[in-house]
């Protein structure tokens, strides 16, 4: 018997392997080691052949063995469609916890990360049980469910979460949570960890999780442990041998697409795998996507709503125009309103939070002599202002001084205009204004610090700060009970974006934030801060959320964007911008001719608003389809390396979010 591998160390050819009778037989996904001239290496099975090669010159040579690995047969066939998904190689995607020599030595030592909470639950309020039951019949008669829950901030969802964890694992399943951000991630798995029963195992699995643990929750799904997983985008693509239960929280977040290629995105990946499987999903959030509530409507998921917060009570929301009574106030960015409410909110003793999704001092500094930017040498994006006069490129790291001359005009006698602003300056600007409060901040430069975030984090969880400046960090998921008023600095800032689904994203960020007040208090504010009046803001009450979908889905059916038709993103890299601007206008010439014309739509190519990182240059070409199969045909064509006849990389994602 013989077998055809590949290499898990990326080399791009099969390998053929003589199949030794002494290992039990393979199948397809099985992991090996095979001899590679003098050294060792990892490979996957693909494909098994029964017939003797009798005719060769040369000797083929011999499995070694086989590594410990879940017995998931449909893992590897997962893999494989998610690559072709993707347009990239199934090689790529498959990336194990570590090697099995490493996990044998760890396993006399290793760690469990057992719950320490209670061994009952809390009891569910009738709108949770409603949910809880309807998904536990799924798992006991395990089948293919996807179901949609809207819950509004504060109805906990996570205690559903917790119901059906326990319940998967007490079936002898291991359970999936993922979540959109590894901030969001940490806090949850604490959370799990000292709530949940002690007979439950709770693993994490993401970038921050160190050796150790990942030797630990390895050792448990090689040995067919029930564990309960939680992640971002990795826990999707292990192999699993009793995967029950997928869970999605933040369901809407465009942090479910990997910000490099291949951009998968983990909702469609979880999608996809509990459809092989047959097993039930639960999609959560305050405000779900378009696209689910669109498939709610016309695909047959379930749909079920927590409609009252566990505590508390909605906040009462306001709305501001920055542009008006500008000479009335101390500061441009904080209006008198929103003044007064911190005002009221310190001398409560109570919390409050600032949001801003803008990080840094200012956007960018301009010369006054001669208008120039100044930008970065490697990227087509200006350099955001921090603090200490340090300018930095958000896109690839550079940092330099601000220099005291303009790099154009050479003119010093006026100054650099700082335009903009970001979550340093409203720290500065808050500071003078109430000069004894004890502000934080969280965004992007503290969150990346695991130490400094964590005890941010707990500084105002425990009230020793009072005032929270932060990102869309903070605008999902976590519970502050103390917090009664929440301020948006720049409510519109992401609403003029070139993207189709801007006010989706702008305004489930501006509910999500403004779900952060009234957890445990019936009086609370919300202050929208804006320079432009736009439609949405009517619906940042949540409980009007589903009015807006009407009209956006309304929208998106006069122009043909998603969920009505779908959407796939063709991206080109190269070195020369020469080169890739031609290329790009013969792929879309390639495309307009080989999909048909009745179904598609080629629009581009363009370039980008940010077209150069690192000097790569970039254009893109948008496909819109009616269905998804013959462009995924095409774009596997367009990017097989042995008749693509383009030096540009291409890059395929479909469905993309931002």
């Amino acid at each position: 018997m013989f077998v055809h591998v590949r290499l898990l160390n990326g080399f791009s050819k099969s390998l053929l392997y003589q199949w030794p009778d002494t290992l039990p037989n393979p199948r397809v996904g099985t992991v090996v080691h095979v001899p590679i001239r003098t050294a060792t290496a990892r490979a996957i099975v693909i494909g098994i052949n029964y017939e003797h090669f009798l005719e060769h010159n040369f000797k083929i040579k011999s499995v070694l063995s086989c590594l410990l690995f879940p017995d998931d047969p449909l893992y590897y066939p997962f893999i494989t469609k998610l690559a072709h998904y993707y347009s990239t190689d199934p090689i790529q995607l498959i990336h194990l916890p570590m090697d099995a020599q490493r996990i044998r030595k760890s396993i006399t030592s290793r760690t469990t990360y057992t719950a320490h909470g209670s061994d009952t639950l809390p009891q569910l309020t009738s709108e949770q049980q409603h949910v809880a039951s309807f998904m536990l019949k799924a798992l006991e008669s395990p089948t293919f469910c996807p179901t949609l829950l809207h819950g509004v901030t504060g109805s906990g969802k996570t205690e559903i979460y917790k119901h059906l964890a326990h319940a998967a694992i007490k079936q002898n399943n291991t359970v999936i949570l993922l979540l959109p951000e590894v901030t969001l991630a940490l806090r949850i798995t604490d959370i799990m960890r000292q709530q949940l029963p002690a007979s439950i195992t709770v693993h994490s699995f993401h970038c921050q999780t160190t050796m150790h643990e990942k030797r630990a929750l390895w050792h448990r799904i090689t040995h067919h442990e029930p564990t309960l997983i939680i992640g971002v985008h990795m826990p999707i693509m292990l192999p699993i041998a009793h995967l029950g239960l997928i869970i999605i929280d933040e369901e809407h977040e465009v942090g479910y697409q990997e910000k490099k290629h291949p951009k998968i995105n983990s909702k469609d990946a979880a999608l996809m795998r509990a459809h092989m499987l047959n097993i039930p999903i639960l999609l959560g959030s305050a405000t779900p996507s378009i696209a689910s509530l669109y498939n709610v409507k016309k695909r047959g998921w379930h749909f079920f709503q927590l409609t009252q917060r566990f505590a508390g009570a909605f906040a009462t929301v306001s709305t501001v125009l920055l542009s008006e009574h500008k000479e009335q106030r101390r500061n441009f960015w904080i209006s008198k309103e929103l003044e007064r409410g911190i005002a009221d909110c310190l001398a409560r003793r109570e919390q409050a939070i600032i949001f801003i999704n803008r990080r840094g001092y200012s956007f960018f500094v301009q010369c006054t002599a001669c208008n120039t930017v100044i930008n970065c040498s490697n990227c087509s994006v200006s350099l955001t202002l921090h603090d200490n006069n340090i300018l930095a490129c958000h896109y690839c790291g550079l940092h330099m001084a601000q220099p005291t001359l303009c790099p154009e005009c050479r003119y010093a006698d006026k100054p650099f205009a700082k335009k903009g602003i970001g979550t340093q300056q409203v720290v500065t600007i808050i500071q003078k204004l109430f000069p004894r409060a004890r502000i934080g901040r969280a965004d992007m430069d503290t969150t990346s610090k695991k130490k400094v975030w964590q005890e941010t984090l707990h500084n105002f969880q425990q009230g020793t700060l009072d005032i929270l400046v932060g990102t869309q960090t903070i605008a999902k998921g976590f519970h502050f009970p103390n917090v009664t008023l929440v301020g948006i600095v720049w409510a519109d800032l992401n609403l003029h974006f070139p993207v189709y689904n801007a006010s989706e994203t702008c305004l489930q960020q501006l509910i999500q934030v403004a779900g952060r007040a009234g957890r445990q208090h019936h009086n609370s504010r919300v202050i929208v801060q804006t320079m432009t009046d736009h439609p949405i803001f009517a619906y940042i009450n949540e409980i009007d959320y589903l009015r807006f979908y009407t009209n956006e889905i309304a929208a998106r059916t006069t122009t043909g964007y998603p969920p009505i038709k779908r959407l796939v993103e063709v991206e080109l890299k190269h070195t020369d911008e020469t080169i890739v601007e031609q290329e790009a206008h013969q792929v879309a010439a390639y495309l307009r001719t080989t999909l048909p014309s009745n179904s598609s739509t080629i629009l581009g190519p363009a370039r980008p608003p940010v077209h150069m990182i690192q000097k790569i240059h970039f254009r893109k070409i948008y496909i819109k389809t009616d269905t998804l199969e013959h462009v995924l045909t095409v774009c596997n064509q367009l990017t097989s390396a042995t008749t693509s006849p383009y030096t540009s990389s291409i890059f395929f994602t479909p469905n993309p979010t931002a």
